[in-house]
């Protein structure tokens, strides 16, 4: 796909339906593609370096490093979806896995070029999931979270409450003044601290991130309640009364001998007295149990 030559330094920004787009700058290029299509990665460090004594094209993705085009030929993983050029590098149709960067090295006349393109892969977002706390205390900390694992690029969040759109800034809307909420588009995090009973509601979060139609949670509720202040004084008055029987029936054993008895029949010894010495004629039995 052929474009303008722009100055060095400024910003190419071509969009066209059903097909990839590029936004260079000074040292590296986006390139952004739907995904299951083809697209086309421009290697401008062959510019001016004649014919190039090596080629290489490299993959970093999500932590790891590897070759696409290594000693004149493509590699492995590449051979059967991949179209090496001089100029580029074409790849027949990517996946979400694709996305990346892509460094094109060339030694030539003007010694090594590198030119990096980063690939977006567009996929839409996936139906998110809100998570709210199970049970929340007015006067504590509320965390509310919205997952979603698919969109690419990352998408930004928006949270309703009732079906109502929220403001990031809450005091900007006459409708949520009275809630004290910080609201995170980037990670989908809504945070009330503290919360109250005007928190209460339905609420349901949206990911977009302009590749496809936004999708949009199921809704969750938050309820936060007051301090049970009844149930906590009943369970110490409950504790108190085990507490006060325990110690009564230890009183009762006591009292009536229980522990006493059993450690004097424990106690109990048994002394032997020895015979004296006597001749056979004059033995008597002498041994006794003394208790």
């Amino acid at each position: 796909m052929a474009a303008e030559r722009r100055p060095r330094g400024w910003l190419w920004v071509l969009l066209c339906a059903g097909s990839w787009s590029v936004i260079s700058g000074q040292n590296e290029e986006v390139v952004s593609v739907p995904e299951n299509q083809a697209v086309n990665l421009p290697c401008r460090a062959t510019t001016g370096q004649g014919t190039p004594t090596r080629q290489e094209w490299k993959f970093q993705g999500s932590g790891s490093t590897e070759f696409v085009y290594y000693l004149g030929k493509l590699t492995d993983n590449y051979k059967d979806r991949a179209i090496f050029y001089p100029n580029e590098l074409h790849l027949k149709l990517v996946t979400r896995k694709d996305s990346g960067k892509y460094t094109c090295q060339v030694v030539g006349s003007a010694g090594l070029r590198e030119t990096i393109v980063d690939l977006v892969v567009q996929v839409p977002p996936s139906k998110p999931k809100a998570v709210a706390p199970s049970s929340v205390t007015i006067g504590n900390k509320a965390v509310l979270t919205c997952v979603e694992t698919d969109g690419s690029p990352q998408p930004t969040f928006k949270w309703y409450k009732n079906d109502i759109v929220m403001p990031e800034d809450p005091k900007t809307n006459t409708l949520f003044k009275n809630s004290s909420y910080t609201l995170d588009p980037k990670t989908g995090v809504l945070t009330f601290e503290p919360a109250t009973d005007f928190d209460a509601g339905d609420y349901s979060c949206e990911a977009d991130n302009k590749v496809g139609v936004p999708q949009k949670s199921e809704a969750v509720r938050l309820e936060p309640t007051e301090v049970n202040v009844g149930g906590i004084v009943a369970a110490v008055v409950v504790l108190l009364i085990v507490f006060g029987l325990v110690g009564f029936g230890i009183w009762f054993a006591y009292s009536r001998g229980y522990f006493s008895k059993r450690r004097d029949s424990t106690n109990k010894k048994v002394i032997y007295s020895q015979p004296s010495n006597r001749s056979d004629g004059e033995f008597k039995q002498t041994s006794s149990f003394l208790v």
